[in-house]
């Protein structure tokens, strides 16, 4: 089975190459990040393809040029999951897991979601759309899951 692993920058990309380290080598992987990120592509602990895309939004645009970048994010995501066809995309805390999810459940793809363990009682941006849009959405503390009814709490990954 392929999954199409989401990664933004630090934190967020420890806590997602922690969960790829405990699924382990079960599963095919292809990797997608910032364009941005010079990092993330050096601490692959699985080897899988390497995709880049614009970050969709920093937190100095404006609403326009968010949308813009947003739009731009999702068109070259349909070509990685066109490409990759992934039975699975998993993401956690940035904005680049967003588009990525829209394209892929409009394709069929399952999205996971793993809000970061930096959230400890309420929701990151981030968090608080996938909440609506992920077929399983993970928090690592226990509080959230109490405020969040359809959250699945199952320990943490850093």
């Amino acid at each position: 089975m392929k999954l199409l692993i989401v990664l933004g920058e630090g934190g967020h990309t420890k806590e997602l190459l922690n969960l790829v380290c405990l699924l382990g080598e079960d599963y095919e992987y292809a990797y997608l990040m910032t364009s941005q990120d010079p990092l993330a592509a050096t601490h692959l602990p699985i080897p899988g393809p390497i995709y880049r895309i614009i970050r969709p939004r920093d937190k100095q645009d404006n609403f326009l040029l968010a949308a813009v970048k947003t739009l731009i994010a999702a068109s070259r995501s349909l070509m990685v999951l066109i490409r990759e066809r992934p039975k699975a995309v998993i993401g956690t805390g940035p904005a680049i897991v967003v588009p990525v999810s829209v394209v892929g459940k409009l394709l069929g793809v399952r999205v996971i979601f793993v809000e970061t363990g930096s959230r400890i009682s309420r929701l990151s941006l981030t968090g608080r759309i996938m909440y609506h849009l992920a077929d399983i959405f993970f928090v690592q503390w226990p509080v959230l899951q109490q405020a969040y009814p359809k959250a699945i709490y199952a320990g943490r990954l850093v």
